[in-house]
C-alpha cells in the first residue's frame, strides 16, 4: 500500500503547507497546460473550461486532504477524472491531449511544492516523498480518465450496433418497409443503403471471426439467432474474393444480390441454404452461394413432401438387403441424371459397361414401365437425391 500510495507515509504538515499555495497554482498549471497542449489552448471557457478548470482544482484539493487522511480514499472524486476520459471519447480525440495535460499538471505542481518545501527547509527525504505521492497520485487520475474513455467508447459501439441490428431488421422485413423509413434509419447508423444488396447467414459462433474479415461497407448483425451480412454490391470486382476470405474456416451463405426491397427473399434463401447445410455448416464449408444451391434449399425445406413423395416411389428398393438396397439407389440415381446411357451410368458408378447394363435390367425388374413414366421419374429423382444428401 506504501508504494501505490506514497502519501500516506507524508506527514499532515505537509498538506499545511502547500493548501495556501493552492489557487496560484492551480492558475499555473491552468496557464502552462493552454501554452504546452495545442488541443487546450483557447480560453477556458463554457463545459470545456469549466471541466478543465474543476479538474484541476479538484486534483489539487484531493490531493491535500489524501496527505491529512489516506483513509478517507478517492471515490468521492474520481466522477471528476471519469467525465474527462467521456468528455475526450465524445469530442472525438484520442487520450493524447489529457494525458499530456496530466503529466503538465503534475511537472507545475512538483515545482511549485518544492518550492514552498525548500523555504520551509523540509528534509530531502520529504521532498522525495512528495514528488512519489504527486506522480502517483497522477498515475491514479489518468487511470479513471482511461476508464471513462472506454466507458464512453463502449457506449458509443453499443448505440452503433443497436442501430444497425434496427436497420438490419427495417432491410430484412416483408413486406418492404417503407423506404423513408429504412433511409432514416441508415443515417442514424451511419450507413449508406446502396442499389444492390446481397444478403448473408452464418452461424452465430462463427460470426465474430467472418465480421472481423468482411469489408468495412459491410453491416453485420444477429438477427433471430443467425449472423446476419448486409453486403453492398456482393459480385463487384473483388468482392466474392473478399466474401470467400471472410468465410475461411466457417460457413458464410449468400443469397440473391436484390435491390432493398428484395433483401427479404435474399436473407430467406441464405438461411434456408445455411439450415439445409446442417453440420456441414458447423464444420466450415466457405462461402456458398444460394443460387448455385437451389436444390439442396428445395430438398430441405420440402422434407416432409419429399418423404411422403419417397415412402411412394422408393418402395420397390425396401425388400433388398441394405447392401443391395445401396448399391441399387445408387444405380436408380444415376438412371435418371444419365437417361438410362449405360455408358456414361458406368463413369459415374466406377464399373464396367456391361455390369451397368446388368444393374439397369434390375432397375427394371424392380420399377417396371415407371422407369419410362417423366413425371415417376422425377418424383423418383427428387427422392433419390433427398436420400443421397441424408435429407
Amino acid at each position: 500500500m506504501l508504494d501505490s500510495e506514497p502519501w500516506r507515509v507524508l506527514s499532515p504538515e505537509v498538506a499545511d503547507l502547500i493548501e495556501p499555495e493552492l489557487p496560484a497554482i492551480t492558475e499555473d498549471i491552468l496557464s502552462t497546460i493552454a501554452r504546452e497542449v495545442p488541443e487546450y489552448a483557447r480560453p477556458l471557457e463554457g463545459r470545456f473550461g469549466r471541466g478543465i478548470r474543476t479538474g484541476v482544482g479538484e486534483a489539487l484539493l484531493q490531493f491535500v486532504s489524501l496527505i491529512r487522511d489516506p483513509d478517507a480514499g478517492r471515490d468521492r472524486g474520481r466522477s471528476v477524472y471519469i467525465e474527462l476520459g467521456r468528455g475526450e471519447q465524445r469530442v472525438g480525440r484520442n487520450l493524447d491531449s489529457l494525458q499530456a495535460a496530466y503529466r503538465v499538471g503534475a511537472r507545475v505542481a512538483w515545482r511549485r511544492f518544492a518550492e514552498v518545501g525548500r523555504r520551509a527547509q523540509l528534509e530531502p527525504e520529504s521532498l522525495t516523498l512528495l514528488a512519489d505521492a504527486i506522480f502517483a497520485y497522477i498515475d491514479e487520475l489518468s487511470a479513471d480518465s482511461i476508464e471513462g474513455y472506454a466507458e464512453a467508447q463502449t457506449a458509443v459501439e453499443d448505440l452503433r450496433r443497436q442501430r444497425r441490428h434496427e436497420l438490419a431488421t427495417l432491410l430484412l422485413r416483408d413486406p418492404p418497409a417503407d423506404p423513408a423509413d429504412i433511409a432514416a434509419a441508415a443515417q442514424a447508423a451511419g450507413w449508406r443503403v446502396p442499389a444492390r444488396i446481397g444478403a448473408g447467414a452464418c452461424l452465430d459462433s462463427d460470426l465474430g471471426s467472418v465480421a472481423g474479415r468482411l469489408p468495412p461497407d459491410a453491416l453485420v448483425t444477429l438477427i433471430d439467432g443467425l449472423g446476419c451480412v448486409l453486403l453492398p454490391d456482393p459480385v463487384g470486382p473483388g468482392r466474392q474474393e473478399e466474401l470467400a476470405r471472410a468465410a475461411a474456416g466457417a460457413t458464410l451463405t449468400l443469397g440473391p444480390v436484390t435491390d432493398p426491397a428484395g433483401v427479404a427473399q435474399s436473407w430467406d434463401l441464405a438461411t434456408a441454404l445455411l439450415r439445409a447445410r446442417g453440420a456441414e455448416a458447423a464444420e466450415g464449408a466457405g462461402l456458398l452461394l444460394a443460387e448455385d444451391r437451389l436444390t439442396d434449399v428445395l430438398l430441405f425445406e420440402n422434407r416432409r413432401l419429399i418423404a411422403l413423395i419417397a415412402e411412394r416411389r422408393l418402395a420397390p428398393l425396401e425388400g433388398l438387403t441394405a447392401r443391395a438396397r445401396e448399391r441399387m439407389t445408387e444405380t436408380a440415381l444415376a438412371h435418371v441424371r444419365h437417361h438410362g446411357n449405360a455408358v456414361a451410368m458406368a463413369a459415374e458408378l466406377h464399373v464396367h459397361p456391361q455390369t451397368a447394363r446388368y444393374r439397369i435390367a434390375r432397375l427394371r425388374e424392380l420399377f417396371g414401365d415407371d422407369l419410362e413414366d417423366a413425371d415417376v421419374r422425377f418424383e423418383l429423382e427428387l427422392a433419390l437425391r433427398a436420400r443421397a444428401r441424408g435429407t
